[in-house]
């Protein structure tokens, strides 16, 4: 299988190195324009290196991982070479699969896809969505071939925006928590090292308690929760602060960002 790759940045990296841990390995060939960053893909991830219409020529499928304003464009210089059946698969947020159907030629099997940065460590979550033109074959395919970095949810394309707002933007409300509680502790008297080791741990073995018990969030959380204790008065204080009612609020604003973004 070939796969070409448009876009060399973090994600485009990402992707290839996990597509490049498949059995059997397929020819991956990463297009960047930047000669430097070119020259460090080519030799940290042992690819080729092309110009986009040469990747894109012969290629099974197309991933665009570009940003959104140079997405329409980069289609309009390679259609030509994009091959009757191909997967396009478009990470480019807001740029919907029915403008890209009309950017390349017919017979081409489009899907949106939203990844998120954990994608990085395998850890990532990927919401897909398939074209108006797109076969289950092919849905099917960009969604084994997303698994390479983490897990797959295939959504109705409306619903991208929750995506966006839950696990495409999502990393970084943890990433808030922790600058929270770090912060928060410092100012208990722990020092800055203590304080960062001690978050990051609870965290992420909180993280892997959630995941692999099988008990929902809310039971865990009632589990540690013993009444008249120091997790109940955490607990409340947040309830006091509306901290549940914030997290709603800011998922329906980065929700409603995304729609706008995308025109919709």
């Amino acid at each position: 299988m070939r796969i070409a790759i448009l876009g060399g940045g973090v994600m485009g990296e990402t992707l290839a190195t996990g597509l490049l841990r498949r059995e059997p390995r397929p020819q991956v060939v990463v297009a960047e324009k930047r000669a430097e960053r070119a020259a460090e893909l080519a030799a940290s991830l042992d690819v080729v290196i092309a110009e986009p219409l040469d990747a894109v020529a012969g290629a099974d499928v197309v991933v665009l991982v570009v940003k959104p304003q140079d997405t329409m464009a980069l289609l309009d210089e390679v259609r030509s070479v994009i091959p009757t059946g191909a997967v396009v698969i478009s990470i480019a947020a807001g740029i919907r699969t029915a403008s890209i159907e009309q950017a390349v030629a017919g017979g081409v099997n489009v899907v949106r896809a939203m990844p998120n940065t954990p994608a990085r460590i395998d850890q990532g979550v990927t919401g897909i969505s398939a074209g108006a033109g797109c076969s289950p074959e092919a849905l099917a395919l960009a969604e084994e071939l997303m698994a390479s970095v983490g897990l797959v949810v295939t959504v109705p394309e409306d619903l991208q925006d929750a995506v966006t707002a839950v696990s495409g933007s999502g990393p970084a409300y943890l990433f808030y928590l922790a600058e929270a509680m770090t912060s928060a502790g410092m100012d208990l008297g722990l020092d800055e090292a203590d304080a960062i080791r001690m978050v990051n741990q609870t965290l992420l073995g909180a993280a892997m308690l959630l995941s692999s018990s099988g008990e929902s969030a809310a039971d865990l959380r009632r589990k540690v929760t013993s009444p008249g204790g120091t997790t109940a008065a955490a607990i409340g204080t947040m309830d006091d602060h509306e901290v549940a009612e914030g997290v709603r609020a800011a998922l329906r604003a980065a929700r409603d960002r995304s729609r706008e973004l995308s025109g919709a």
